[in-house]
């Protein structure tokens, strides 16, 4: 069988490269002084094509440290779980199993000093070294034991992380945390959703924090089917459906499910028609009971591009699917994702649903120094059905609702971009745009760097190889390293 997702730039690489001399062309702007860092599903072992879901890929982090207008390096490596580094001892990886073999692949963020590979849904996140060799897993000095998020937001006033936290065992609640400028976890609340669904994202406001509480949920029958021998899946199912969603699953059950729901596998979360679809404000400092949730249509969001408040209302500008993993469960694919506003209006107690844009694109980005507050643009990549990269950039102005396009020419593909300003009281559209595009006729990529203002090429970092379709990065500047 194939699966396109392990096919053209979604194949994985089988090789780590430590690199010192990287051909540049252009010029690279002096005041990019850090990495750039970007995490993705790259599987070490054989894989079957049937099974496959492209977000259980064992992780690899890719980077390109820049200084002085120079590329010093350019790095990947895999996240060491246990897995992973018994695979790469040559020793056998199968005793290791359940959610501690589920690779850290999904985004990579620089914090309190560290650098940390993330994932969610209850697998645990790695801190890396500055060269991306694995140290060990994180749990922020044992403030946060369990797992935590692919997307925390930081916010650009007090530097702490806000994150929304999502897995299977924990019944019908996602957790709501606060790590400090320090790396410790100095706030958790538990939140109460219709049942377990797959909360990849969240928004962050100045007042509020907004849960996404959508109709892909975590799929019993597909969990045990995994985990279960076949004569006994009925009623294992029937008890784990009657747990799912409602009660903390013992644990027992959760070790038993998370035995089989392992690394370069099946995703357990589906589609459910029956979930409804809604929107949950919650004051930053409150709790469960201040929580007020809004029905919106069915749809799914991985990732809001920002969010602000503005009077009564919290606007919230997304990436919309209309639909996610259900004829499809190998990965996103399911329809074009468009550029959506949804405006909550608090006082009226309503949602205003409207499409800003009906481009096929993802990845969205801001200027990360306005999380939380109005922001006048916006940077998504082109994607066609989902997941397969266009030939595009796309740039949103939402102050005139001009929409700039870049597009890379030749069948190049480009990932997701992110913003990094000249200077730290620069304008926010002064400085540049980083990210990885892969050229099918050389097979290997470029970290290009385009002008913010004008989306031209600053300059184009050639690699020795291809950086595979991946998931989310960011520049981690040389000033967060002490």
């Amino acid at each position: 069988m194939s699966n396109k997702f392990l096919e053209g730039n979604f194949a994985p690489v089988s090789r780590e490269h430590t690199i010192t001399e990287l051909a540049v062309t252009g010029r690279i702007p002096e005041f990019l002084d850090g990495r750039y860092l970007r995490n993705g599903p790259n599987p070490l072992s054989e894989v079957d094509p049937a099974a496959y879901h492209w977000f259980m890929g064992d992780g690899m982090v890719h980077g390109v440290r820049l200084r002085d207008g120079k590329a010093e390096w350019y790095r990947n490596r895999w996240v060491r779980n246990p897995a992973v580094a018994a695979a790469l001892n040559g020793e056998d990886a199968s005793r290791f199993c359940g959610l501690d073999a589920l690779g850290a692949n999904t985004n990579v963020i620089g914090h309190a000093g560290k650098t940390l590979a993330l994932v969610e849904a209850g697998a645990p996140i790695y801190e890396l070294t500055d060269e991306l060799d694995t140290v060990g897993r994180c749990d922020f000095d044992g403030t946060l034991p369990g797992g935590y998020t692919a997307h925390p937001k930081r916010d650009p006033r007090t530097g702490e992380l806000h994150a929304v936290s999502y897995f299977f065992g924990m019944g019908n609640k996602v957790q709501y945390s606060v790590i400090d400028a320090a790396g410790r976890a100095r706030r958790t609340v538990d939140v109460e959703v219709t049942g377990s669904p797959m909360m990849h994202d969240f928004s962050l406001t100045e007042n509020h924090v907004v849960f996404y509480d959508l109709p892909v949920t975590f799929n019993a029958g597909m969990a045990v089917a995994a985990s279960v021998p076949g004569a006994l899946r009925t009623p294992a199912k029937l008890v784990v459906s009657a747990m799912v969603g409602k009660v903390r699953v013992p644990d027992p059950v959760t070790a038993m499910m998370a035995r089989k729901i392992g690394a370069n596998g099946g995703l357990p979360y589906r589609w459910d028609p029956k979930y409804p679809a809604r929107i949950g404000v919650m004051p930053r400092e409150g709790g469960n009971s201040d929580v007020r949730w809004f029905d919106v249509e069915p749809c799914y969001v991985f990732h809001p591009l920002n969010a602000y408040d503005d009077g009564d209302s919290v606007v919230l500008d997304v990436v919309r699917h209309p639909r996610m993993f259900d004829r499809e469960l190998h990965g996103p694919d399911e329809g074009g994702p468009t550029l959506d506003r949804w405006t909550v209006d608090l006082a009226a107690g309503k949602v205003l649903e409207e499409r800003l844009d009906d481009r096929g694109q993802e990845f969205p980005r801001v200027d990360e120094r306005l999380v939380g507050r109005r922001h006048r643009y916006g940077y998504a990549m082109s994607a066609d059905g989902g997941a397969e990269p266009g030939g595009s950039l796309f740039k949103h102005d939402f102050h005139t609702g001009a929409r700039t396009e870049r597009a890379f020419g030749a069948g190049r593909r480009p990932g997701e971009f992110v913003f990094v300003p000249r200077r730290d009281d620069a304008a926010e559209d002064d400085g540049v745009l980083l990210g990885f595009v892969f050229d099918p006729a050389t097979r290997r990529s470029d970290l290009t760097i385009l002008d913010a203002g004008t989306l031209d090429t600053v300059a184009a970092i050639h690699l020795p190889d291809r950086v595979p379709n991946g998931f989310h990065g960011n520049w981690v500047a040389s000033a967060q390293r002490v």
